[in-house]
C-alpha cells in the first residue's frame, strides 16, 4: 500500500493494530507533507523498529511526469501511473493563487457526447495516493503551494466514491496539504446515491453539478447518465443537500452552439433553479478535434447571462484556462502526442 493513500484515520488505525501510540500518524504526516521526506530511515524523531515496520508495510512510490506543457496561464502535465496507465492533470493560475484540477480516474463511463475525456471508456478508478501525489508532484516540480483543488479532471469523482472522500480527507488535514474545504470543489455529472452519501459527512466542500441542459429530453441526448439520474429526481436531491449542508451549489452548464444556448433554453434553467441556494457557472465549449459540438459566440453567452440576471438567476461566465494545450475543460484524454 502507497502511504500516500492513508487517511490520517486509517494511519491511527494501523499503528495501534502494530501496537503503537496513534499520535505518531502526525509525526508520519509531518515528514510527509510538510518536510517532504521521501525516505522512512529519514523520519529521526520515530524510533528504529517503526521506521523497519512503515518501510516493510508501505511504499513511497511516485507518478513519473512524462509530458509538461505550458500556456499563458496554465499547464498541464501527463502523469504515468505504476501500471503504465496515464492521466493527466491541469494547474492554473489565478489572481488569488493556484488551482490544480486532478484526476479521479482512467477514462470514464459517463459518455458526455460533448466531452473528450468520456471518449476513453473507463478503465480503472484511481487510488486516493494517484490523486494526491498529482497535486505534491505539481508543487514539487514549480515549488509553489497550491491553494485550491477541482476535482473535475478525467473521470466521475462519485464513481469512485471511497478513494476520493480519502483523497479530500488527506489534502484537507492541517498537517497532510492543508487546503482549506472550502477551497475544495467536486464535480459530478449527478450520481444521486452518492450525493446523499456525501451531505451527511460534513465534509464542507464544494459541489458542482453538470448540467448542461434544462429538461431531461435535452440533457438525456448529450449526458446519458440523466437516462438513470434524471433532472425529475436529481432536483430534489440537491434542495436536500443545500437544506442539510447549508452550503451553496455551483451549476456547471456548457455552452453549446445552437443546442442548449437559446433564450428558451435559459428561461427553463431559470425556472428549474428558481429559489434554489445556487449559482450558474456558463462555461464556453472548448472545441476539440474529434466531437462535432462547436462553442456558441459571444453575443450567445452574453444574452443566456442576461436572460438568467433578468430571471434573478447568479449568474458568472469561467474564464477558459489551457485551450491551446488542449488542458481545457473538458479536453483531456491523457495522450502522450
Amino acid at each position: 500500500m502507497n502511504i500516500y493513500g492513508m487517511t490520517i484515520e486509517n494511519l491511527e488505525k494501523y499503528l495501534e493494530q502494530i501496537g503503537e501510540k496513534k499520535y505518531k500518524a502526525i509525526q508520519i504526516y509531518d515528514w510527509l507533507y510538510r518536510e517532504r521526506v521521501s525516505d522512512f530511515d529519514k523520519f529521526t524523531n520515530l524510533k528504529k523498529e517503526l521506521r523497519s515496520k512503515l518501510k516493510e508495510d508501505f511504499s513511497m512510490q511516485r507518478l513519473s511526469i512524462i509530458k509538461r506543457e505550458v500556456d499563458t496561464l496554465a499547464e498541464k502535465y501527463l502523469f504515468l501511473l505504476h501500471d503504465g496507465e496515464m492521466v493527466e492533470a491541469v494547474l492554473m493560475r489565478h489572481d488569488y493563487g493556484l488551482s490544480v484540477c486532478v484526476s479521479s480516474e482512467v477514462g470514464c463511463n459517463m459518455g458526455c457526447a460533448f466531452c473528450e475525456s468520456g471518449r476513453l471508456k473507463k478503465v480503472r478508478n484511481l487510488s486516493a495516493y494517484e490523486m494526491t501525489l498529482q497535486i505534491m508532484m505539481i508543487e514539487d516540480l514549480i515549488k509553489e503551494k497550491i491553494s485550491r483543488v477541482v476535482i473535475m479532471g478525467i473521470g466521475e469523482p462519485l464513481d469512485n466514491y471511497d478513494n476520493v472522500i480519502d483523497f479530500i480527507k488527506i489534502i484537507n488535514h492541517d498537517h497532510g496539504l492543508s487546503i482549506g474545504a472550502r477551497h475544495i470543489t467536486l464535480s459530478t455529472c449527478g450520481i444521486i446515491p452518492k450525493i446523499k452519501e456525501l451531505m451527511n459527512l460534513n465534509l464542507q466542500i464544494n459541489l458542482a453539478i453538470s448540467l448542461h441542459a434544462p429538461n431531461d429530453e435535452l440533457r438525456s441526448s448529450l449526458m446519458p447518465v440523466n437516462k438513470v439520474y434524471s433532472l425529475k429526481e436529481l432536483l430534489p436531491v440537491l434542495k436536500e443537500y443545500i437544506k442539510v449542508t447549508n452550503r451553496r451549489i455551483t451549476i456547471e452548464y456548457v455552452m453549446l452552439n445552437m443546442v442548449n444556448d437559446t433564450t428558451k433554453c435559459a428561461k427553463e434553467l431559470a425556472h428549474l433553479l428558481k429559489g434554489m441556494n445556487v449559482y450558474v457557472n456558463l462555461i464556453p465549449y472548448n472545441e476539440t478535434n474529434h466531437i462535432e459540438f462547436t462553442k456558441s459566440s459571444d453575443a450567445r453567452i452574453q444574452k443566456f447571462y442576461d436572460t438568467l440576471k433578468k430571471c434573478h438567476i447568479n449568474v458568472t461566465i469561467r474564464k477558459s484556462f489551457g485551450a491551446k494545450i488542449s488542458g481545457a475543460c473538458g479536453q483531456l484524454r491523457s495522450k502522450e502526442v
